[in-house]
């Protein structure tokens, strides 16, 4: 492998491309010659077919004979939702954003708003469309979310009610529900996201048992005996994540045994991934367990535990501090 290799954009370029054009939706509808294909996705099939080809060379779509193209496995993946990539939704805000990346470097603080002329959640705020395709990124996750979210699994008997904080349209929560059919539930995340979590848990089976508060969890939240804090943490620098954890510290007083669990990819003696996708968004970052522990002390809260659930998260669990 050489410099040239590894700094290529051609290639996720035209793959964001394709994916926006939905080219393997039509490939697979039999829109196979260029012409055709072209027409089908709206493009000039010149252009179209350049692109194609500098994908067909790195093994994602085939050109059995001179412009006509199929599907392999690896193009097939854009059969399915491709919101992550598309250029017409929230793909293009992450794609546009990493020109901002030098800037970001120079400065210690997120330049988003350079490419896009607001700070990243304004930005979100006055794009509800962008904003949707956001949603429907963060709701798609990683298959169905895994309901182990206690480092000690006999603590379920410990817990009435559970706040899944930033929870997008409560997908986490209602499998939460649906392994505890004891407990109650509050998705917290802001007025336009939570819309779509009723659809959700009456799918789940949990409609009876789970509530939406809409609000912004900067704000103070809901008494519980356990908060949930998966995939939030990561969007805020220090001073945002430190305030949200004292929200929590502040609520988790107010309930005898309560604890808070922040979830995070890094485990014991491991560093943080450089995760710089929020960086250049929002200047959030992945943390260690040592960075969360120093964080949450910050924020009122001591580590009491560290987990692992079996689909491969770690789990930190705070109390509040003793005072």
């Amino acid at each position: 492998m050489d410099l040239w290799t590894i700094s290529d954009l051609a290639t996720p370029w035209c793959v964001h491309v394709a994916a926006t054009l939905r080219v393997a939706n039509h490939i697979d509808a039999g829109h196979t010659a260029i012409a055709d294909l072209a027409a089908a996705a709206g493009a000039d099939p010149e252009y179209l077919g350049r692109v194609l080809r500098q994908l067909v060379g790195k093994g994602m779509f085939e050109e059995p004979r001179p412009s006509h193209f199929a599907l392999n496995a690896l193009s097939r993946e854009l059969l399915g939702d491709v919101s992550g990539f598309d250029l017409d939704g929230f793909g293009g805000r992450m794609a546009n954003a990493w020109p901002t990346l030098l800037r970001a470097v120079r400065t210690g603080k997120p330049a988003y708003q350079e490419a896009f002329g607001r700070p990243f959640w304004q930005d979100l705020e006055a794009h509800p469309n962008i904003s949707a395709s956001f949603d429907q990124l963060m709701h798609q996750g990683h298959g169905t979310p895994d309901p182990h979210v206690l480092v000690d699994p006999q603590a379920w008997s410990e817990i009435k009610i559970v706040v899944d904080i930033g929870g997008g349209t409560g997908a986490l929560l209602a499998e939460i529900l649906r392994a505890q059919p004891a407990i109650t539930g509050i998705l917290v995340d802001l007025p336009h996201t939570v819309q779509g979590a009723p659809e959700v848990f009456a799918a789940a089976g949990v409609a009876d048992r789970a509530k939406t508060s809409g609000q912004s969890f900067f704000d103070p939240l809901p008494p519980a005996d356990l908060y949930v804090l998966k995939s939030v943490l990561v969007d805020w620098p220090d001073a945002e994540a430190r305030a949200i954890l004292a929200r929590c510290a502040e609520a988790a007083r107010l309930r005898p045994a309560a604890r808070v669990v922040v979830f995070t990819n890094s485990g014991p003696g491991q560093p943080a991934s450089p995760d710089l996708l929020m960086l250049v968004l929002v200047g959030g970052k992945d943390r260690s367990i040592e960075e969360l522990r120093a964080l949450g002390s910050e924020a009122g809260l001591t580590l009491r535990a560290v987990g692992r659930q079996p689909t491969g998260k770690y789990l930190v669990e705070f109390v509040p501090t003793v005072k």
